[in-house]
């Protein structure tokens, strides 16, 4: 793997580069109150000099006293809004005469170059590709999407109050991936970027843009700044045998407790970066000569997604948290052999009532460790 430097100053020509190739270069940008993924097409476009602050239902931007590019977490946005998007028509009917025609959609193939890629999104990524294309039923439409993506990851210079990624073993070092992963650094008025390649193409790409060979004293930087990051989650979560510890508590009473505070409206769902749940609509014009079916964004949150014929069988919120939650930690391993969980921290930034998931593990393990205490405790002073 080769580490190189490469200036602040030059990252426009990385830029320019991959739009010369045909990509549609996406990445962060300041927008809708926070730090949104973009079309990008100058560095200036970056959230230069911003900074995110994030705790349990809360987000506000905040200025740096740098002009760091990269220098905030995560916001609202995960890169499965481009590999899957919210909404997207299948096929469409039109009447001719007597018949009817059925006209498939044929997506033109776009390649995106996405710029700005934290570790844990890369592994969120990774989940969806095991979901979508490497099961027995492959979606060709996020197939074609994926196919030709260029990453470029930016390892994390800080770590927001609701991280926390060092927990799940996603961050806050990109380790796989990427084509290339950088590190800022900042050091007085020397402001530049350690950069790893991770693929032949990330290399073919390097080349075209100035850069000069990394000295141990900046890769000695770079490591501090990733060291410094690990240490500063906001929070943790204990995973030890955590697919079993869900299975042994569907009846758990703290079902109940985070039941009174949910108010299932689907945030958490809509801004993970790993939540895939889809429903189809058709809809008709008022001639009734077009028809269309389209896939949209959908979430187990919801009354109608659990429902068939009598009724929803999730009826309560009792029931949708715990699917969420037990899905989320435990089924999808049975499922996709890997958590679906890479501690990005959004669900419980962007939950208005700030319900936290790794407060909810906390408690349920909690709970059994007290149990298991009394009634050793109990076994004790029955034989004493």
């Amino acid at each position: 793997m080769n580490i190189v430097i490469l200036e602040s100053d030059h990252l426009q020509i990385l830029l320019d580069v991959l739009r010369k190739r045909g990509y549609q270069v996406i990445g962060p940008t300041l927008g809708e109150g926070a730090i949104v993924y973009d079309n990008l097409n100058s560095t200036a476009n970056l959230p230069v000099g911003w900074t995110d602050e994030e705790d349990g239902g809360t987000y506000r931007l905040k200025k740096r006293n740098d002009k760091a590019l990269f220098g905030y977490n995560v916001g609202p946005h995960s890169w499965k809004k481009y590999l899957l998007p919210s909404e997207l028509r299948l096929w469409k009917i039109k009447r001719n005469g007597s018949s009817f025609q059925i006209v498939t959609e044929n997506e033109a193939t776009q390649k995106f170059a996405f710029v700005g890629v934290r570790s844990c999104d890369i592994h969120a990524i990774s989940v969806q590709d095991k979901v979508f294309t490497n099961g027995q039923y492959i979606d060709q439409h996020y197939k074609s999407r994926r196919k030709d993506t260029f990453i470029v990851a930016v390892n994390c210079g800080k770590a927001g109050g609701t991280c926390f990624c060092v927990s799940m073993n996603t961050g806050p070092k990109a380790t796989l991936g990427f084509d290339l992963a950088m590190t800022e650094i900042l050091e007085g008025k020397n402001h530049y970027f350690l950069v790893e390649t991770g693929t032949e193409l990330g290399a073919e790409i390097l080349r075209e843009i100035p850069h000069k060979e990394a000295s141990e004293k900046q890769k000695c930087a770079a490591g501090d700044i990733l060291k410094k990051t690990a240490e500063q989650m906001g929070r943790s979560m204990d995973t030890t045998n955590i697919k079993d510890l869900f299975y042994r508590n569907y009846e758990h009473p703290r079902w109940n407790n985070v039941a009174e505070r949910c108010l299932t409206c689907a945030n958490c769902t809509m801004v993970c970066p790993t939540c895939f749940c889809t429903t189809v609509e058709d809809v008709t014009d008022l001639t009734g000569d077009n028809a269309e079916r389209w896939r949209k964004w959908d979430s187990c949150f919801t009354m109608d997604f659990s429902y068939i014929h009598g009724g929803s069988v999730r009826s309560s919120i009792k029931s949708r948290y715990r699917h969420w939650i037990t899905h989320k930690l435990a089924t999808w391993i049975d499922q996709f052999g890997t958590s679906g969980c890479v501690g990005c921290g959004r669900c419980m930034t962007w939950c208005p009532v700030a319900i936290d998931i790794t407060e909810e593990v906390e408690a349920i393990r909690k709970s059994e460790t007290i149990s298991e205490r009394q009634t050793t405790e109990a076994v004790e002073k029955k034989r004493s």
